[in-house]
């Protein structure tokens, strides 16, 4: 009976350990089961985060294709403004230059033609000029001529216009 009892004991026992082994098993295999499932969702969260990743580059890479699109323009632009600016700048200086030559050739004309006239008629009309004109055109003139208009001139006007014309050019005196 000993030895029957036994028997029952080890038979439980091992029975016990089966459903021991068994249950371990099933709980293995769903816990197998969980972590599978768990992965997955890490997959499919990972492969989201790499797609995310990758339309955030291709956003920053069309950004910055973009922007380098965006600077070029605006250095073609400076550079077209720059020699725009340089065509206007040798414009301003030839136009300068032929204004010079106009005057002078004006002044030159006008010199010849006021030392062409008698003193006492060019006298009457430079006292009845504005002082900054009639210093310009005295200024002019030959020294000799310019002495003998002076000399037929108000005193108090020809006096004004030797100050005017000692300070030297340019005439623009504005009048007080």
């Amino acid at each position: 009976m000993r030895v029957f009892s036994f028997f029952i004991f080890s038979f439980v026992v091992f029975a016990q350990e089966g459903r021991n082994v068994v249950d371990c098993n099933i709980i293995f295999e769903q816990r197998k089961d969980e972590i599978l499932k768990e992965l997955e969702k890490i997959d499919e969260q990972q492969q989201a985060l790499q797609a995310l990743q990758s339309a955030t580059q291709s956003v920053l890479d069309q950004k910055d294709a973009d922007l380098k699109k965006r600077e070029a323009e605006v250095s073609n632009q400076k550079k077209e403004i720059e020699e725009k600016e340089q065509r206007i700048a040798s414009l301003l200086k030839k136009n300068e230059e032929i204004l010079k030559q106009i005057q002078n050739a004006t002044g030159s004309k006008l010199n010849d033609t006021y030392s062409s006239m008698k003193d006492s008629k060019s006298a009457a009309i430079l006292e009845n000029l504005p002082e900054s004109e009639a210093a310009q055109i005295l200024f002019g003139l030959d020294t000799k001529v310019m002495s003998k208009i002076l000399s037929k001139m108000n005193p108090q006007k020809a006096a004004t216009l030797t100050q005017i014309i000692q300070k030297g050019p340019p005439f623009d005196k504005k009048e007080e």
